[in-house]
């Protein structure tokens, strides 16, 4: 069997290095300027993390040649990306029974789509399916085990990517037919990973931290059933337990956004200083936009938002936070 990885960033290359052994052939694309001569060389990359790629895995900036006979193509592009892509797929030839999973979390602006969505705007015969979790690229290249969830309407597609991308003892897979509530998990708990490193650099304390992860998650359950999420899937490995992981760790790049912002940087200086994605930037904004469109409050999401668009001080926001109208905490049964 042969897999292709789409996109050379981080998780894209942690993904290929991971999965190297279970496939026959393995091919990362990137485009000419994202690939370094190291890279390409030497399979080898030291930005923003060490990656030694096998010599049986293949750097393309060749899309045509890439997925060309590829049983499995991860798309790891950034969320602003996949669209361009996705259409460079079309042009390339993809065919509608190669198994495209998508592997970036973020929602799409203005459009407000998710990236399943996205992907079928644009190949909408392509069978497709979604790899969320809690996935730290550092540790997944330390050898530590994790879990993630593989989505798809079709289980048995699923089930096929579960067992072609399973690794025993460091990467286990589970199957779930919920894709809404896979993709929203995955993606809206990096508007609270901000928040996160936020408190974390404010040094707020540790009930700070438990109060933002279950009022956080609160948003995300409300945001994500009204539309059409199953609620049980957000308290699984895509929702819950990328959630705890990424408010958790200093390794995640949306937690050092956060950690930035408390210590009244401006998001601008931020991102050049992290050289790399963080996809809850532009998810803050995405959240915000969905949640008015449905009518619903999501103070946590917008307090992040205004920290990433407005001139508003780490104090104030907290005020902000703390001193809302009081209510009943909503129960999700």
């Amino acid at each position: 069997m042969k897999l292709t990885v789409i996109g050379a960033g981080c998780w894209g290359l942690t993904l290929a290095w991971l999965l190297t052994d279970n496939f026959d052939e393995v091919t990362v694309w990137g485009r000419e300027q994202d690939l370094s001569e190291d890279l390409i060389k030497n399979k080898h990359a030291s930005k923003p993390l060490e990656v030694q790629l096998a010599d049986k895995v293949e750097i393309t900036s060749d899309l045509k040649a890439a997925i060309n006979g590829a049983d499995i193509i991860l798309n790891v592009v950034a969320t602003s990306g996949t669209r361009s892509v996705c259409e460079n797929l079309k042009i390339s030839g993809i065919k509608s029974e190669q198994i495209l999973v998508n592997a970036s979390k973020g929602i799409e602006l203005p459009s407000l789509m998710r990236m399943s969505q996205v992907i079928k705007d644009v190949l909408p015969d392509q069978t497709l399916a979604i790899l969320s979790g809690p996935t730290l690229a550092k540790e997944v290249l330390a050898g530590k085990p994790t879990a993630a969830c593989v989505a798809c309407e079709d289980i048995k597609v699923a089930e096929f990517v579960q067992k072609a991308c399973n690794v025993p003892n460091r990467f286990r897979l589970y199957t779930n037919s919920d894709v809404i509530g896979v993709e929203l998990g995955g993606s809206l708990k990096n508007v609270i990973a901000i928040a996160s490193g936020f408190a974390h650099e404010m040094q707020l304390g540790d009930n700070c931290a438990g109060t933002l992860l279950t009022r956080g998650m609160a948003e995300i359950v409300r945001v994500s059933i009204n539309l059409g999420a199953n609620p049980s899937t957000l308290y699984g490995l895509s929702g819950m337990g990328d959630l705890i992981a990424t408010c958790s760790s200093p390794m995640s790049r949306n937690y050092t956004v956060g950690k930035f912002l408390g210590q009244g940087k401006k998001i601008d200086d931020i991102l050049r200083e992290l050289g790399s994605v963080a996809e809850g930037v532009k998810t803050s904004k995405a959240i915000c936009e969905l949640a008015k469109k449905l009518g619903i409050e999501v103070p946590v999401s917008n307090a992040i938002y205004e920290a990433v668009y407005t001139d508003i001080t780490p104090k104030e926001l907290l005020a902000k936070l703390m001193n809302r109208k009081l209510k009943e905490e909503e129960r999700y049964v």
